[in-house]
């Protein structure tokens, strides 16, 4: 790869005094930024000039919670809360391989590329497809797979071009403690298999929430020592069973898992005392608005979150349950559903919202070191978002146009490293193959347990797709 060196724009540093600035970017040729300015480039500045016409660049956004390969599930379990909605996500996987699996993480990777997420916190589908027991809160296993199941997902996010944390979960109350703590291993060693400018690490699935003793809680602890990775856990997501999902906090608590390395996905229903320890051990939330919404988890108390410096990021969480990966819309769900709680407009703003999906997703899953602001030294993954095409007016508040007026509608280019990964209007003949296998594939896993689509992609289109791909 060439240096660039971008200009006249209208830059978003998400770092730094000023929210924004017209001027300049390089990115040298290992991919990370070398410069960056106000007014007009150096004239030594490297590289490729590539006016931007006084389109935003900004930092790509970082999804701090995302379960990449679920979006040949769009739109299922419509009305269903988080426990129905994930056993019939279960239920259609269950016919499901290893390949498939590739297929699906290819496809949700190309998807959150095309929306401008350029780094992603991936819980993998663990190798144990299981449905949730509502009389026991635990998961009951269904099928069972051997890690390659996983390794290939790993194998699917980093063939997309996207930037990538590893999350897996240990699966001890469905396997033996040995064969559950080998197939973990033999994911993190298949991590080092992966580009390391896109692998961003791995990370344990926090899985207390569903299980039936302490001693998930040590293990956990005991892998985040072996492989000095993360763990994210879902917790108090929903507001069934809370009290059960509530008392499983300690055991987190007893066995020294809360800390600067640990991060709660969505915290929608804490106690006072879960608030209190989470600020007090330094550890982060992840919050995933349009999913809370769709499945009536409720709303996190996010400005008393961060009144308490917390650090607070926002994932775009399943394509099943937020149904698109835009982080525009999640911004804006996140931010008016605050402000309609309250009746207040100020609780929070579109700076907040734009810092949480960027450096704040970034420095809640441990990657704020090379993603989410523009600033020299950290990977150059850009997206380019043109205000005028189609036009929002005149800018008042470029920030507030931005999160406010903009959308993916005026997503222009998408830059990870310095490289374009996507670009409107410009085929993608991978993409097209990735998404016809991801139908093809889906439907076949769920016809396993009788599930079938009420409309299948016309034949002629399926043929397009095809054509385009080869």
């Amino acid at each position: 790869m060439t240096a660039t060196t971008f200009h006249n724009a209208l830059i978003l540093p998400i770092a730094g005094d000023k929210p924004w600035f017209r001027g300049w970017l390089t990115a040298d040729a290992g991919g990370r930024i070398s410069g960056i300015g106000e007014g007009a480039p150096p004239a030594d500045a490297p590289g490729v000039r590539h006016d931007l016409e006084g389109c935003f660049l900004a930092p790509g956004f970082v999804s701090g919670h995302s379960h990449i390969y679920t979006g040949g599930m769009r739109g299922v379990a419509a009305d269903s809360p988080l426990y129905e909605w994930v056993s019939r996500n279960s239920l259609m996987l269950l016919g499901a391989d290893a390949d498939d699996l590739y297929w699906m993480t290819l496809a949700g990777g190309l998807d959150h590329l095309s929306s401008g997420i350029t780094s992603v916190y991936n819980f993998t589908q663990s190798r144990v497809i299981a449905l949730f027991d509502y009389e026991k809160s635990v998961l009951r296993a269904e099928r069972i797979h051997p890690a390659e199941f996983v390794n290939r997902q790993v194998d699917g996010l980093a063939a997309s071009g996207i930037r990538f944390v590893t999350s897996v979960r240990l699966d001890d109350e469905q396997l033996a403690e040995d064969e559950a703590f080998h197939g973990f291993d033999e994911v993190m060693r298949h991590l080092g298999t992966v580009d390391p400018a896109l692998n961003l690490g791995g990370s344990v699935y926090g899985s207390v929430q569903w299980s039936s003793a302490p001693v998930t809680a040590e293990r956990e602890r005991a892998l985040m020592d072996r492989y000095g990775i993360t763990n994210q856990a879902h917790f108090v997501e929903t507001a069934e069973q809370i009290d059960i999902q509530q008392a499983k906090f300690d055991w987190y608590d007893a066995a020294g898992v809360l800390g600067a390395d640990f991060a709660f996905g969505h915290f929608v229903h804490p106690t006072d005392r879960m608030v209190a320890r989470v600020r007090d051990t330094g550890s982060s939330v992840v919050w995933q608005p349009m999913s809370n919404g769709r499945l009536g988890s409720g709303i996190a108390d996010i400005p008393r979150l961060l009144s308490d410096a917390v650090t607070v990021g926002m994932g775009v969480d399943d394509q099943s349950c937020t149904d698109v990966s835009d982080p525009f819309e999640n911004m804006r769900t996140g931010l008016f559903l605050q402000r309609g709680l309250r009746s207040d407009a100020a609780v929070l703003s579109p700076a907040d919202v734009l810092a949480l999906h960027t450096i704040g997703s970034a420095t809640a899953i441990g990657v704020a070191d090379r993603v989410g602001s523009l600033e020299v030294g950290k990977y150059a993954d850009l997206v380019v978002v043109d205000p005028y095409s189609p036009h929002t007016g005149p800018i008042w508040d470029p920030v507030a146009t931005y999160v406010l007026g903009c959308g993916l509608r005026n997503l222009r280019e998408v830059f990870v490293g310095g490289r374009s990964v996507w670009a409107r209007g410009v085929s993608d003949p991978t993409r097209s193959e990735a998404d016809l296998e991801l139908t093809e594939r889906m439907i076949r896993s769920a016809a396993r347990s009788g599930i079938r689509p009420a409309v299948s992609p016309p034949a002629d289109r399926a043929r397009t797709l095809a054509i385009r791909s080869s």
